[in-house]
């Protein structure tokens, strides 16, 4: 009975099972990436919203107003001077009529101001300041820019073979800027202002008073820049 009571004491049972790991995780380390990657997916979701909204809002007032862009011509030109003196003087005598027509039904414009340049050979050689004015729906306004005067122009060897040319032709490359500064009407709302250029490439015949001397001046349509 000892015997067994011994053998008994002594049995042998397997080695003690461990106590299981703990571990132990801290915010914003590991696979997550914690409220940094909240506030970067809040910030995309605000970016995509807001695009949609002004996306939303762009296509209603296009549904709504349906704007057409306005339309600049140079109608008419009358130039009876435009002399080149050896010391690079230009004496110039240039008129032009010009339309400006909106064709918008609802969209109204105010040409706050209006500034006409005018250049050869990407020399300007002068600048009139027009009459501001408001322009009411489809609607043709009328302008009427007049250069008179003298300038010095520096004009290289290339640019007085040019003027030579023109000379000859009768028949001269003269380019007329509009630069304005604009704000559109849409029923009781006015907009902020715009500043947008007006270029008008033209061929301009010179008038000796017995006629053109090279041709007729042809309708211009001018080049709208915002």
């Amino acid at each position: 009975m000892s015997d067994k009571q011994a053998h008994l004491n002594g049995a042998y049972y397997g080695p003690s099972i461990p106590p299981p790991t703990r571990t132990y995780h801290r915010p914003g380390r590991g696979s997550g990436c914690g409220c940094g990657c909240c506030l970067l997916k809040c910030l995309f979701n605000i970016i995509i919203t807001a695009i949609v909204i002004i996306g939303l809002a762009v296509f209603i007032f296009w549904l709504i107003f349906r704007p057409n862009k306005v339309k600049f011509h140079v109608t008419d030109v009358q130039l009876t001077q435009f002399n080149l003196t050896s010391n690079n003087t230009l004496h110039y005598n240039l008129a032009l009529n010009m339309t400006i027509r909106n064709p918008n039904r609802r969209i109204g414009i105010y040409y706050d101001r209006i500034e006409a340049r005018a250049y050869y050979e990407d020399q300007r050689f002068d600048t009139e300041t027009l009459t501001p004015f408001y322009q009411g729906h489809k609607n043709t306004s009328y302008l009427n820019p007049v250069f008179v005067g003298q300038q010095f122009v520096r004009l290289g060897a290339d640019e007085t073979s040019e003027f030579n040319e023109d000379r000859v032709n009768g028949v001269y490359d003269i380019d007329v800027k509009l630069y304005l500064r604009i704000r559109f009407k849409l029923g009781r709302v006015k907009t902020g202002r715009f500043k947008p250029r007006i270029s008008c490439d033209l061929k301009v015949p010179l008038n000796t008073g017995n006629g053109s001397f090279g041709g007729t001046f042809k309708t211009t349509r001018c080049d709208l820049d915002f």
